[in-house]
């Protein structure tokens, strides 16, 4: 005791920077030290004056807080002072590329080049929108405090919100509900036809137009609901508003814009805009920031836990990359190998297989993807990925399910481990490079060895993310961006047979042998 009152405010200094490493608040670090000894649990104020050395932590107390932390009790009360060593990591998305020489990339030229550009593609106004809005979101990390103050003055972070609460905000709003009946139909989309059903849509000035099949559906019916209540608060149900349909690419519905329109034009970006709005404010109105943290922490982040609240899986996983104080997530919706919903690269991952358009040599080794095949309906895997000659850690969570009119779906969402590895003081690249080699000494995955899960589980516990626990359990595999860059030896099985050289080496091998 005598030691821990000599050193009270170093101890607290050390427990401020540790947790701030860890991007836990002090309400997350008091709820996690509840769930282990609620009789001892500290509130959220006295943790704050332990850190700022106003009181004293009982041994008991502190041995509880290191053990959710990942640290000896020893570790507050020595003199060692604590370095942060958690990586710089740019914002999420796609890598920038520098715009020069800078007189291409006028504003005018850019205004020319961009329809020639889709026209070129065959991308219709709608789907460029909604890359310049996803790339927005994985810039800003999701950070949309507008759209989250709307949801809980609407909602007053009420959680869990059932049908009923909806269907009365629906009336405090003004909003008339009309029910219909559509069964799933045959739609165009793109490059091929889907099964698709409307699930609802709203008609201005205030009515809600719902099929009578989500009656039976009360995940995707609440959903629906508060999405359309987001549209009467934020744009005052003007009808600006794109229909609830299944079976689309990159966030749109079938047939949402027109085929023929390979150009773009301010309604494209308005509607993806205020799609896009739509959905994050009924995300924030079932799952307010706050609750919907503690719950996730209470539950660990399983995915699975979304029956308890009766909503979809898609709605828990996309909302955790946003609550969780752990900022580096990605999520992934596909509904085909290589055909993407949905895509959220809060965490920069390289995005597989191409976007809009098919890979020719798909890596068939990405979770998202193998769980097409004959794989379980749910599975956590560890990944590791070559970029720009160094490995990456990453650790996901896969589900296989089916929308409303029975297309087949997978969700992923995930994690970058290696700046939680880092933050909890491990040799991250070091870790990452004895994964990488094991697995390409077994044909491309291997069992995660033991010092390598010992740190991974550490950080685990101290995300308090089940996933990333049970996924020790699975080999982990060398993922890749395409099986021709496939690290692999001798490369994936799915790789092509080729003869095609690299222009580059020839020219190298002509000024060498010329020299």
């Amino acid at each position: 005791m005598e030691q821990i009152i000599r050193n009270s405010h170093f101890l607290g200094a050390k427990l401020r920077n540790l947790r701030k490493e860890h991007r836990i608040t002090l309400e997350d670090l008091s709820a996690r030290c509840a769930q282990i000894d609620p009789q001892s649990a500290p509130s959220v104020s006295y943790l704050s004056m332990i850190e700022s050395g106003r009181r004293n932590p009982s041994q008991e107390l502190l041995a509880l807080i290191a053990g959710v932390l990942q640290r000896k009790p020893a570790w507050f009360l020595d003199q060692t002072e604590f370095a942060p060593v958690g990586r710089k990591q740019a914002a999420g998305g796609a890598a920038r590329i520098p715009f020069e020489p800078s007189f291409l990339f006028s504003k005018d030229l850019l205004q020319a080049a961009i329809p020639e550009l889709l026209s070129q593609t065959g991308t219709t106004g709608r789907q460029f929108a909604q890359l310049l809005i996803r790339s927005h979101q994985e810039i800003s990390r999701n950070e949309y405090p507008d759209l989250e103050r709307a949801a809980e003055m609407v909602g007053k972070r009420v959680f869990p919100l059932n049908v009923d609460d909806l269907m009365a905000l629906c009336k405090h709003h003004g909003l008339e509900i009309r029910w219909f009946e559509r069964k799933p139909i045959l739609a165009g989309n793109k490059d091929r036809e889907v099964r698709s059903v409307i699930r609802s849509f709203f008609d201005s000035p205030g009515t809600i137009f719902l099929n009578k099949a989500l009656q039976s559906d009360p995940a995707r019916l609440k959903f629906d609901l508060a999405s359309h209540i987001g549209h009467k608060v934020l744009h005052g149900g003007d009808g600006l508003k794109s229909p609830h349909a299944t079976g689309g690419d990159i966030g749109e519905s079938p047939d949402s814009g027109s085929a023929s329109n390979t150009g773009i034009e301010a309604r494209d970006v308005l509607h993806a805009w205020r799609d896009f709005e739509c959905s994050f404010f009924a995300g924030a109105l079932l799952c307010p920031k706050i609750p919907f943290r503690r719950f996730l922490t209470r539950e660990r982040y399983r995915v699975e836990a979304r029956q308890k609240l009766e909503l979809t899986a898609a709605v828990i996983m996309r909302r955790m990359t946003k609550v969780s104080a752990y900022p580096y997530w990605h999520f992934f919706d596909a509904d085909a190998p290589g055909h993407f919903r949905a895509v959220y690269r809060g965490n920069g991952i390289p995005l597989p297989w191409g976007n809009m358009a098919r890979a020719t040599d798909p890596c068939p080794h990405w979770a998202v993807f193998r769980m097409f095949g004959n794989t379980p309906n749910a599975s956590s895997q560890i990944s590791v990925l070559r970029e720009n000659d160094q490995w990456q850690l990453y650790c996901c969570h896969t589900l296989r399910t089916r929308d409303m009119a029975g297309n087949p779906h997978v969700l992923s969402v995930g994690i970058d481990l290696l700046p939680a590895l880092s933050s909890n003081g491990a040799d991250a690249v070091q870790i990452v490079d004895s994964i990488a080699e094991d697995c390409l000494r077994k044909k491309g995955q291997a069992k995660v060895n033991r010092a390598a899960t010992e740190a991974i589980r550490e950080v685990a516990s101290i995300l308090s993310i089940a996933w990333v626990e049970e996924s020790l359990e699975q080999s982990a595999r060398i993922i890749c961006s395409r099986c021709s860059s496939c690290p692999r030896q001798g490369q994936c099985d799915a790789a092509p047979v080729t003869r095609a050289r690299n222009i580059a080496d020839v020219q190298q091998e002509i000024l060498t042998t010329t020299k």
